[in-house]
């Protein structure tokens, strides 16, 4: 058994991955860079880097010594690398929909961001999901003699596209990974491991059941989908709120309406997540503070109330002067001219970013020239 993935120890994994909280799991070979345009989206990564869709996220545009992009293929960064375990976890732990954001004074955090412990702290999704592969890791490690190396959202992986190899689901026309049965409320965990895999390959790839169904590219409100299974980074509104730095596009801003912290609209259309089952054996559960957080209150925040809302949450990484900078242009689209004190108060400020998005949020609400 010893270097070759079997049946058997493949049957083991997916078992050991139900017993730390993953609804799914699968195992893909990992091919060599030069194999790469087989790949069900690797082949059309260089493309895409290379027509500026990463925006500002180097980490996806870093290249080796030789000038070959470390995320078209594991073997670039890991040379040892042979296959992949791909894990999804099901984040769907209830609450409404992006689209359920009513109240003028309230805004948007994406439902991945909701996630608490059950002593009431936050929760990272990343720390969270990797010490369940890591555990996973191993008992594998227990098994059979490899190499391991295990990552969420970290490491030179094209998480989705080895997700669709190994079947834990198709890429759906808004690039989220779907399941028929969890929908795409799923977060990917892999764990890169230098077992060969018989054949090349253990599961098939998920077929596709988008059909005609084009509600996620219609419903994009700043055109990030440009195509069906093709976005433009630089225009998501999960990007402009999270991984932007500086100022926002001005002909973007509108569109972002009431997001502060990422964008669930691609996926609240999704006819597939109105199917999505509650985890309610998750281990988390949801801050309810976070659901439709009013923008006055995320707004009031100074450095010590910022941290002791989100220390060890995604929002942490980002830092306040970032989300307050979307808090801004939030409170622009709102319609409500009672933020107009503290958008003075930004506009005064010595921050020059934060300054001129609660500016242009005044003149939005016509309360300047």
């Amino acid at each position: 058994m010893s270097g070759v993935w079997t049946a058997e120890l493949i049957e083991r994994v997916k078992g050991w991955g139900a017993e730390v909280g993953f609804a799914v799991v699968g195992v893909a070979g990992a091919p060599g860079a030069e194999d790469a345009e087989g790949v069900v989206t690797a082949g059309r990564f260089e493309d895409w880097v290379s027509a500026g869709r990463a925006g500002e996220m180097g980490y996806l545009t870093r290249r080796d010594e030789g000038g070959e992009l470390l995320r078209r293929s594991a073997r670039v960064a890991m040379p040892w690398a042979r296959s992949v375990v791909v894990c999804g976890f099901n984040y769907n732990l209830g609450g409404v929909g992006s689209l359920g954001v009513s109240e003028a004074g309230s805004g948007w955090i994406g439902r991945y961001a909701w996630l608490g412990s059950e002593d009431g702290g936050a929760a990272d999704y990343h720390d969270v999901l990797l010490g369940r592969m890591r555990a996973m890791e191993q008992r594998l490690l227990a098994a059979v003699e490899c190499r391991t190396r295990c990552y969420v959202d970290t490491g030179p992986v094209l998480e989705r596209d080895f997700a669709a190899r190994a079947g834990v689901g198709w890429i759906g026309k808004n690039t989220c990974v779907l399941n028929e049965g969890l929908g795409s409320w799923v977060l990917l965990a892999v764990m890169v491991t230098s077992l060969e895999v018989p054949g090349g390959e253990v599961a098939m790839v998920a077929a596709d059941r988008c059909g005609s169904c084009t509600r996620c590219l219609e419903a994009c409100p700043t055109g990030a989908l440009v195509g069906a299974r093709e976005m433009d980074a630089s225009l998501c509104i999960a990007y402009l709120t999270i991984e932007k730095k500086g100022e926002v596009p001005v002909e973007l801003r509108e569109g972002m309406g009431r997001q502060v912290f990422g964008c669930d609209i691609c996926q609240d259309v999704c006819p597939w997540n109105g199917k999505s089952p509650v985890n309610v054996a998750s281990g988390l559960r949801v801050r309810e503070e976070l659901v439709n957080p009013g923008l006055g209150w995320l707004g009031r925040m100074d450095d010590g109330g910022f941290k002791r809302a989100f220390k060890g949450s995604p929002l942490e990484r980002t830092k306040r002067k970032r989300v307050q900078r979307n808090v801004a242009i939030a409170m622009g689209n709102s319609g409500d001219v009672g933020f107009e004190a503290q958008l003075r108060t930004w506009a005064a400020g010595e921050d020059a970013v934060l300054a001129e998005s609660a500016g242009w949020a005044l003149r939005k609400l016509g309360l300047l020239e």
